[in-house]
């Protein structure tokens, strides 16, 4: 190593206790391995408010967590006292963003898988309907929720499974011919391997018929996060109007206290979480009421796809102004100033030598695109929406899914006959949905609701961000809905806020027609797996 850095001497006994949990014992960059999450936050939280190296605290204050290379109850007990006194008695929220717990969450509604991506602070993997076909019964029966709502009502409930079965029954019967209809359409290449094919057509077909799936479908979410994303979530989920994520977060919450207790002490305390859960629900409720008092029945007016509705008009002289701040002495409103007075070309020239020569989608440009941003009323389909949502550095907002909006249906589903049941479940759902509200249970309504149906929300990021969401749902392998949306974002930044050197910049926008949208991704994924075998 070139870069001189000091070292601890450490004894041989200290040199096989660290051994065992940290991942050098030497240089200057280590993992921490074999340790309760507790135990890593706590001795952060330690580091910084000490001179020691993180090794020498480890061995002058938490050795005692660790008997022949196995931990010790008291070792994290003493871990768990320290996050209290830090934690909770000096309100260093910090601490709770050092330890970390891998979570799954499985067989929750698409309603709960939103409400957990929500704050999009941790990692999510969603269960995803092209590669998974919703056509078997585990347990005897079909993988969707019955909300707790409905589940109360006999009747109601009797009522619901019926066209719920109907719809899953419908849509696995469907797999199959409409795989014949792309078989038929879109011939084999003779190059192209049988599970290369076999794959593409298939989610093909599952593509084009999630939209028959309802909202109350049943999914399975990976999340990776810290304590203090888990604190905020939790204390959302208890605060939210749908019985199922009330009844969810009291399971997390359990879970999560046999790994990481002490980052979730004040969830559950009446001054602390529960005092903050009620602020949500009541700010909740109060908003909606002074809506119906202030807006009453106003109604929509109507709106294509995409409408961009905000945006910057002074956006690329603010790009080239930020563009310049890091390679400069200038101060920002000097620069500001200097970059208004410019020419057009000469602020294309400083932005194109900012996003330079681009080799793939994922050569961004930097932060100075964070200056500027954009803001997106979207009205599409709630499948495509689960897959825009999902992006972490935006603002995204939604409102209750409903048939209000009307559904989508694409050509495939009228030409290869579909249309018939298509129609019926959709006009089943629509007919479920109204007689759950009028039960009296809005907010579970939304369950009966096939993906199909339209959902509004709002997207709003800033312009780096946009690069990245509007390049990658673009692609050609993505779904046909969302890449419509991409499309027509990338339009309307160019034509509608005349923001050109912007739309240029995003070269990796990709506007082709395409067929099968994941053979070229098929033929990648199998080409990689030669290499590796013949290694």
């Amino acid at each position: 190593m070139g870069l001189w850095c000091s070292t601890d001497r450490f004894a041989d006994d200290e040199r096989t206790l660290l051994s065992n949990h940290f991942t050098d014992v030497d240089g200057p960059v280590f993992a921490l391995i074999n340790l309760p999450e507790v135990v890593k936050g706590a001795l952060f939280a330690r580091y910084s408010r000490t001179p020691k190296s993180l090794r020498r605290l480890f061995l002058d204050e938490f050795a005692d967590i660790a008997t022949s290379g196995r931990l010790a109850d008291a070792g994290v007990r003493r871990a768990e006292s320290i996050y209290d006194r830090i934690f909770l008695e000096y309100g260093d929220d910090s601490v709770a963003q050092l330890g970390g717990v891998h979570l799954a969450c499985e067989q929750a509604s698409q309603l709960l898988t939103k409400v957990i991506e929500w704050g999009r602070l941790a990692g999510y993997l969603e269960q995803s309907t092209r590669y998974i076909a919703y056509d078997d019964k585990p347990g005897g029966r079909w993988r969707y929720v019955v909300p707790p709502e409905v589940e109360t009502v006999p009747p109601l409930a009797e009522r619901y499974r019926g066209v719920l079965d109907d719809t899953f029954e419908t849509y696995a019967r469907w797999i199959g011919p409409m795989q014949s209809y792309f078989r038929e359409r879109f011939p084999q290449d003779p190059a192209d391997p049988d599970s290369v094919y076999g794959a593409t057509i298939r989610a093909k077909a599952l593509d084009s018929l999630r939209g028959m799936l309802p909202a109350a479908t049943r999914s399975n979410v990976g999340v990776y996060a810290s304590g203090q994303t888990y604190e905020h979530l939790l204390m959302r989920m208890r605060a939210h109007p749908l019985a199922e994520v009330r009844e969810y977060s009291d399971l997390i919450l359990a879970q999560l206290r046999k790994v990481i207790p002490a980052f979730l002490t004040r969830v559950d305390m009446e001054k602390r979480g529960v005092a903050w859960s009620r602020y949500f629900e009541e700010t909740r409720e109060q908003t909606r009421d002074a809506a119906l008092q202030t807006l009453g029945g106003l109604p929509p007016e109507p709106r294509e796809t995409v409408t961009l509705t905000d945006w910057d008009p002074a956006a690329e002289e603010k790009l080239v102004a930020a563009a310049l701040y890091a390679v400069t002495d200038l101060p920002d409103d000097q620069l500001l100033t200097a970059a208004r007075a410019m020419d057009p070309d000469e602020r294309a020239h400083i932005l194109a030598a900012y996003v330079g020569e681009r080799g793939n989608r994922r050569h961004k440009p930097g932060r100075a695109f964070e200056r500027t941003s954009y803001r997106f009323d979207v009205l599409c389909d709630y499948g495509a929406f689960r897959d825009l949502q999902r992006h972490r550095m935006l603002t995204v907002e939604w409102q209750r899914l409903t048939t209000d909006h009307g559904f989508a249906v694409s050509p495939d589903i009228e030409d290869a006959g579909v249309r018939a049941d298509w129609d019926r479940v959709m006009e089943a759902s629509a007919t479920l949905a109204r007689e759950v509200r009028e039960a009296g249970h809005e907010e579970a309504a939304q369950y009966a609701v096939c993906m199909a149906f339209r959902v509004r929300f709002v997207l709003q990021m800033s312009t780096r961000e946009a690069f990245h969401l509007i390049e990658l749902r673009s692609s050609p392998q993505g779904h046909p809905a969302y890449r419509a949306v991409a499309h027509e974002m990338h339009r309307q930044i160019r034509e509608v806020a005349g923001h050109r050197a912007v739309a240029d910049a995003m070269s990796w926008v990709d506007h082709s027609d395409v067929d099968l949208e994941r053979l070229e991704a098929e033929r990648r994924t199998e080409a990689r797996r030669r290499t590796l075998s013949a290694e």
